[in-house]
């Protein structure tokens, strides 16, 4: 099987295509948008020996939040989807910070590391700020995100069409996502919660540049490509 180098082609330049007016700000800006052990029992003395600290059973700590992670695969469009369901997943009573839901994206992001500071400013503002969350955190406040649908737009398949060759690495593709934003948690002291429709365009990377598909950036929310 031919293999492709990371090397071979410049993947920082899909900015630079996309500034040079192949398609409308592509990338355009981003906007909008966390035992005490007890005192040890003493006993009177006995002739039986006490036993060992060795064989004492040993008490329970307390359960560190389970981090959050992004689902990796081959398959374009379902890796497309489970980083758009993970970038709106979060709940603000895990224990975790905005910062612990960046990271987990991070983590499937552009292996060479030429986009992974544009998406880190992707991300942060689709997720709240740290001040924000603080505030979240006091309502109970949980996110997760249902899907209508995924397709690759018009107006990235224009742009391919009128890249040149080495300017777009083989397998970058885009989905645009749309769906429904669904939030809950309580409000003096009763449940409440909300939908809103939202779109976004996740810019991946996959085979035959990478066994597995890579996220390189995110559109501004609610203005996707089409």
């Amino acid at each position: 099987m031919k293999t492709f180098s990371t090397s071979s082609f410049p993947r920082g330049r899909l900015i630079a295509l996309i500034a040079a007016g192949l398609v409308l700000l592509i990338l355009a800006g981003v906007g909008i948008y966390g035992l005490i052990l007890g005192p040890r029992t003493t006993t009177t003395p006995t002739q039986k020996p006490l036993p060992s600290p060795t064989h004492a059973p040993a008490t329970p700590g307390p359960s560190s939040p389970r981090l959050p992670s992004v689902p990796q695969s081959p398959d374009p469009e379902t890796f497309a989807r489970n980083v758009a369901e993970a970038i709106f997943a979060w709940d603000t009573t895990s224990g975790l910070m905005p910062l612990d839901y960046t990271a987990a994206i991070l983590d499937v992001g552009d292996p060479s590391g030429t986009e992974q500071a544009g998406l880190a400013s992707d991300l942060a503002t689709y997720l709240p700020t740290r001040e924000a969350w603080i505030e979240l955190r006091k309502h109970e406040t949980r996110q997760h995100l249902t899907i209508d649908q995924a397709v690759v737009p018009v107006a990235w398949a224009d742009a391919v069409a009128q890249a040149q060759p080495g300017q777009i690495a083989p397998g970058t593709t885009a989905f645009t996502i749309e769906g429904t934003r669904h939030r809950d948690g309580l409000w003096n002291g009763e449940a409440v919660s909300s939908e809103h429709p939202v779109s976004f365009t996740v810019f991946i990377v996959c085979a035959p540049a990478y066994p597995t598909c890579h996220l390189l950036r995110l559109s501004q929310l609610d203005n996707p490509l089409r």
